[in-house]
């Protein structure tokens, strides 16, 4: 069995909302002084500290009715916010389709593998529970870090700071190459690394 969240020598840890992790700091203080604070919050998926509930359950990775929800959500939260809803709903999309990479690979890998599964499933209405929770976090962070977003130096931090949550949280190549997805819509400048 694979020891969870990253990687063989991760230690199980509680769960965290990744994304706010980035965008929460960076509009900590004044401007720039804790930018990689805010950047970090945002920087991972949404759900990364538990196994997939999906691979118990033979439910498909995409649920069409599930997102469409979720960015519905995140628009009207956005707007209720202050922040952009179209920016808003681009970077849940990018959440979300950074998580369902991982799914995937992780689904893939156990297939393939079914010694490497995790042996217990965690409750799918807590795992939606703490979704929600963490989204409305997310919504905040982006209401509230727009001004960093805007900055000319927003790829950069964002980009020493995805190097901090990979380092920090020991992220296994999988969980870094959607970290990267998940990140591509947080500069206003656009996608600036995929």
């Amino acid at each position: 069995m694979q020891s969870w969240p990253c990687s063989s020598s991760a230690r199980p840890r509680p769960p965290r909302p990744g994304p706010l992790l980035v965008l929460r700091r960076t509009t900590a203080g004044t401007p720039g002084s804790a930018r990689s604070s805010t950047f970090r919050h945002s920087a991972s998926p949404r759900r990364n500290s538990s196994p997939p509930p999906k691979w118990f359950t033979g439910s498909p990775v995409d649920d069409p009715l599930r997102e469409k929800q979720v960015l519905a959500t995140a628009a009207r939260q956005a707007g209720e916010a202050g922040a952009d809803p179209d920016t808003t709903v681009r970077i849940f999309r990018d959440q979300i389709d950074a998580n369902k990479e991982v799914q995937r690979a992780l689904h893939t890998r156990w297939d393939a593998d079914s010694s490497r599964a995790p042996e217990s499933s965690p409750d799918l209405t807590e795992v939606r529970r703490e979704i929600n929770r963490v989204s409305a976090d997310l919504v905040r962070a982006i209401a509230d870090s727009a001004a960093a977003r805007a900055a000319p130096s927003c790829g950069g931090t964002l980009t020493a700071t995805k190097a901090l949550v990979r380092r920090d949280r020991h992220f296994d190549r999988l969980r870094a190459q959607a970290l990267t997805r998940a990140l591509g819509s947080v500069c206003a400048q656009g996608v600036f690394w995929k």
